[in-house]
């Protein structure tokens, strides 16, 4: 499960995102188990999914249950609102939603222009759905998880991050679909 990093003075940063390591590398949960957990606090967050879900993507299996690969890193002051309210219920809140929604455009998800582009409210909660069926989650809480994320996304480039990996790194089908998702609601009214 879960859990916080004994945070104390004496940690390096080093040492406090080894410690999320060690936990973020644990047995993903499922969804409904994981939001039943997560606390308020701040601290990092990965998804996880088996290889088959976007055979096109890589990313490093988890070291417990080789049989996902890390999708996603994330940091949040409350990890519970960050998981609970935007990744897993609003695709304008969510860099994760949109670009999973990027990715699944050719399956017939729907967007609309609203200040951004957005999902259709029925493919809200049908990505939401799609993400309790096929992701699972792990966490670590953390008072300060900025550099923490930071160093993480640096050392396993998460295939549906952007912000933060070596352009090298980049994988051209996430740039695509999010090209795609931003495209697919047409100009602006």
């Amino acid at each position: 499960m879960g859990g916080m990093i004994t945070h104390d003075d004496l940690l390096t940063d080093e040492e406090r995102t080894e410690d999320a390591l060690e936990l973020l590398s644990g047995a993903p949960y499922a969804l409904d188990v994981a939001g039943k957990q997560l606390g308020r606090g701040g601290g990092v967050y990965a998804w996880w999914a088996a290889p088959e879900v976007f055979p096109e993507l890589g990313g490093p299996p988890n070291v417990n249950v080789p049989t996902l690969r890390l999708l996603y890193l994330g940091r949040a002051g409350n990890l519970r609102g960050r998981i609970l309210r935007n990744h897993l219920r609003r695709s304008g809140s969510s860099t994760l939603r949109r670009t999973l929604a990027g990715l699944l455009l050719p399956e017939g998800y729907r967007t609309t222009w609203t200040d951004r582009v957005v999902l259709v409210p029925e493919h809200e909660i049908r990505l939401t759905a799609w993400m309790h069926k096929n992701l699972r989650l792990t966490w670590a809480e953390d008072p300060d998880p900025e550099p923490i994320e930071a160093a993480l996304v640096r050392r396993f480039h998460p295939p549906l991050n952007v912000h933060g990996v070596d352009p090298e790194h980049l994988q051209e089908p996430v740039l695509a679909a999010k090209r795609a998702y931003e495209a697919s609601a047409g100009e602006p009214s």
